[in-house]
This record gives C-alpha cells, sequence and structure tokens, in this order.
C-alpha cells in the first residue's frame, strides 16, 4: 500500500475499516527504551545501540501487524536516542512510521503538539502534511479552538486525523482535568465539548459518522469515559492505559459505543516489551514469542469485552 493510497479516505473511515479487517480495535505504542528492550539490541557504542534499536523497532511492527489494526509510536523516545548526535532517533521514527504505512497499518504519532496561530500550523506541517507523516497525531488542546484548527484543517487537506487530550491516563490528571467552574463543570467536560464542537464540520465528518478529530480518554476512568461519550458521540477515543498502567478490559469498554464502534484501546509495555513479563519468563519463550503472543492476547481480550457490551 503506497503512501497516497493510505491518505486517500477519511481518517476515521480508514480506521475503523482497518479495525474491521483485524477484527479487534487495538492500538500497539511503539516505545523504544533502551532499557527494556532485549540485550541483543543494545551496546557500549551509541551509533550500534540506535541500529539495534530500529532493528528491533521494525520487527516489532512485523510481529503484531497480523494482529492489530494500529500502532502508535511515541516520538519522545526516538527523540531521547542517539547519544551526542542530537534527534538522531528521529530517523528511527521516520523508518517505523514509514514500514508501518508499508505494513497497512494506521499509525497514530504520539508527540502532543500545541499551540497557536501560525506555530500550530508549523507543528502541523510535519506531523500530518508532509508526505511521510502518520495518519493521525495526539494534540494539547489546552489553547482552544484556534490552537486546533491548524491540526485539523491539516488533517482535512490529507486524510489526516489528530486526537485531542481530554482525559488522560496519569493519576493526578484530577488535580487539573477536575478542577470546576462556577456552575460545577469540570475542566475536562470543556474540552471536550470543544472537542466536540470544532470536529462536527462536514469536512471532519466520513461517511461512517465519525470524526476525524478524536479524543484521547484513558480507560483508567471508566465512569468519565461514559459520560465523555454522551458529550462526544462522533469523536473515536484513543484509550490508554490498559496493562501495565492498570486499567482491564472492561475498564476500556466503557469508552465504545454499544454497537462496538467508536474507540480504539492502546497497550504499549505490555505487548513490546512482554518478554519481561513473568509468565513468559516461566515459559522460556524468545522475545519475538513473547510479543506475538502477548499482540493476540490483547486483541482478544479487549475483543471480548467490547462484543459483550
Amino acid at each position: 500500500m503506497s503512501k497516497q493510497e493510505n491518505t486517500n479516505k477519511h481518517f476515521a473511515d480508514r480506521l475503523l475499516d482497518a479495525i474491521s479487517d483485524k477484527g479487534s480495535p487495538v492500538c500497539v505504542g511503539i516505545d523504544p527504551n533502551p532499557s527494556m528492550i532485549p540485550a541483543e539490541f543494545i551496546s557500549n557504542d551509541p551509533t550500534e545501540t540506535l541500529d539495534g534499536i530500529s532493528r528491533w523497532a521494525l520487527s516489532v511492527l512485523e510481529i503484531v501487524a497480523p494482529y492489530v489494526p494500529s500502532v502508535k509510536p511515541q516520538i519522545a523516545y526516538f527523540e531521547a536516542l542517539g547519544g551526542s548526535e542530537a534527534f538522531a532517533g528521529l530517523g528511527v521514527y521516520d523508518k517505523v512510521v514509514t514500514r508501518a504505512r508499508e505494513l497497512g497499518l494506521i499509525v497514530i504519532g504520539d508527540a502532543k503538539r500545541g499551540d497557536i496561530g501560525t506555530t500550530a500550523a508549523a507543528y502541523a506541517l510535519p506531523h500530518l502534511a508532509a508526505p511521510n507523516a502518520p495518519d493521525a497525531l495526539t494534540v494539547n488542546g489546552y489553547f482552544g479552538a484556534d490552537g486546533l484548527n491548524p491540526f485539523i484543517e491539516a488533517g482535512n487537506n490529507t486524510g489526516r486525523g489528530i486526537f485531542v487530550l481530554v482525559r488522560t491516563s496519569n493519576p493526578s490528571a484530577p488535580s487539573v482535568q477536575d478542577f470546576t467552574d462556577a456552575s460545577g463543570k469540570r475542566f475536562y467536560e470543556h474540552i471536550a465539548e470543544l472537542v466536540a464542537q470544532v470536529g462536527d464540520g462536514d469536512e471532519c465528518i466520513g461517511s461512517c459518522g465519525y470524526s476525524n478529530v478524536g479524543a484521547v480518554v484513558g480507560a483508567t476512568y471508566p465512569d468519565e469515559a461514559r459520560q465523555l461519550r454522551e458529550i462526544m458521540p462522533q469523536q473515536i477515543f484513543l484509550v490508554p492505559g490498559y496493562g501495565a498502567q492498570g486499567a482491564t478490559s472492561d475498564d476500556c469498554a466503557a469508552s465504545f459505543k454499544h454497537d462496538g464502534t467508536g474507540a480504539i484501546v492502546n497497550a504499549s509495555r505490555s505487548v513490546i516489551y512482554a518478554h519481561r513479563r513473568d509468565e513468559f519468563k516461566a515459559q522460556s519463550l524468545d522475545w519475538k514469542k513473547c510479543v506475538e503472543l502477548a499482540a493476540k492476547e490483547f486483541a482478544n481480550d479487549i475483543a471480548q469485552a467490547v462484543a459483550a457490551k
């Protein structure tokens, strides 16, 4: 599948098609942490380590591609690679994005970019408008509509999408996101209403009825997810928090509509570093087999939970 062919349809339509093809609404995060990657890929030489991590990441893509519709490379981990050669890891990020799309995977670039006006447009250019950009980008909505619109416009022009941070999965999220106004409305509710508003234009809505402006809604807050589904009926939720962060498949299912659509669940460490999990260590499996088994287990677990809604 060429890059042009991969973006000639509306983002939400492409994502839902990919989910249907693979049979489970899941996404695997690609977070290359040298302290967790199998030792065979790590060297005392930073250049050799960078090459090793690149080979590891590309192998992970090949392993998970038969089971998952999407991957989410976290750009911060790539930016941190390369030793004394500043941002050398971004070359690995580009390889991962390119190879994932060649494998037919929907790629969500996890960069959480955000700013206003021309600066937001500058962020959107490489992450959403370049030929080798991912299919979607995570975005910070703190700046309001004028901070989101340049990303939305870039997505509309290129068949790509965005996921706006609404209710994140980290433990301290409530200290900011639960802040209430005089009427008792919480901050994350305001952000959700903004996302629904800016994503409801005709050019944003695909034939599937969903917008290319989605929302990040953590699985660790299932009650809030159900509430947010009412506020954002046309948004696809990107749902982090499964696995290593403690959320269960039932927690994740709270983000979906009753027809089983409307969300995609992410897992990172529990899949890509499955060789470190005790149950796989006990079986003396090589790291590739561990990743394969973890990806299949993850996809099956989420599919079953969503089907049971």
